[in-house]
């Protein structure tokens, strides 16, 4: 890939903009190929990171910087309407010295989902006359399921740091599909080790950061690039977040 992302590779980090700096691949018009999707990674544009059964890609710093100094740049014939919005963003933000982050603003927080509604019961038939008439059974009492080590949340004291790592590990490779070298958000961790305190994973993280060979942590620098679910799952010594796992290859 060249310097400069080509017309479909432009659109693509549009779309991915205009969903606030991400989305899952599945969800991004028009269809990215694998090619055009890994010169964008290659080009430090986007990353990508395993979520669920897709892709989540996700805009870089250098992907922000770039767009905001490229709001011109020719897109396929068939985004003439964009084309024409975004240069009369870039005039907008010329004269008036916002940023386009400052545009875009941070995700909204996603709404809660209502909870179901409960089903309408059956009205029961009775026969004033037919005495012997059998009455309902009562419905038996679920039993309690056996309470197991998975659903206790887990403390430090709990695991060792070898114990630790192995877990981070796994959650990681479950996160990529397998895959190394690949940076996976914090956020989608802390998901997959549900059954971990907060202070369990943090002191797993500390152990990376002071220097585990085979792990490093990392930073999204650009602040107005974070979500708020990105921003709580940050791991923040002394005050420094960072957002991102490498596990090494």
């Amino acid at each position: 890939m060249t310097d400069t992302p080509t017309p479909k590779q432009t659109l693509i980090l549009w779309c991915l903009l205009g969903r606030h700096g991400g989305a899952l691949q599945s969800e991004v018009v028009p269809r990215i190929d694998k090619a055009d999707r890994e010169a964008l990674i290659a080009g430090r544009y986007v990353e990508a990171a395993r979520q669920g059964r897709s892709l989540r890609l996700t805009v870089t710093d250098r992907g922000w910087a770039w767009a905001a100094d490229h709001m011109r740049d020719p897109l396929p014939p068939g985004a003439r309407v964009l084309q024409d919005w975004l240069a009369l963003i870039h005039r907008h933000l010329d004269a008036t010295g916002a940023t386009l982050a400052d545009l875009v603003g941070l995700a909204p927080e996603p709404e809660a989902e209502p909870p179901p509604a409960a089903k309408a019961k059956r009205p029961v038939r009775k026969d004033a006359d037919d005495k012997t008439a059998a009455k309902p059974k009562a419905a038996p009492k679920p039993k309690r399921a056996p309470e197991t080590k998975s659903a206790k949340t887990l403390t430090p004291k709990m695991l060792t740091p070898k114990t630790l790592w192995a877990r981070i590990e796994d959650a990681y490779l479950a996160i990529t599909g397998g895959e190394r070298a690949t940076a996976v958000r914090l956020s989608a961790l802390r998901a997959r080790l549900s059954d971990l305190d907060r202070a369990t994973v943090d002191a797993g993280l500390a152990a990376i950061l002071k220097g585990d060979p085979r792990a490093r942590l990392s930073q999204f620098t650009d602040p107005k690039s974070l979500d708020a679910a990105e921003r709580a799952a940050a791991y923040s010594p002394a005050g420094e977040p960072f957002h991102l796992l490498w596990i090494q290859s």
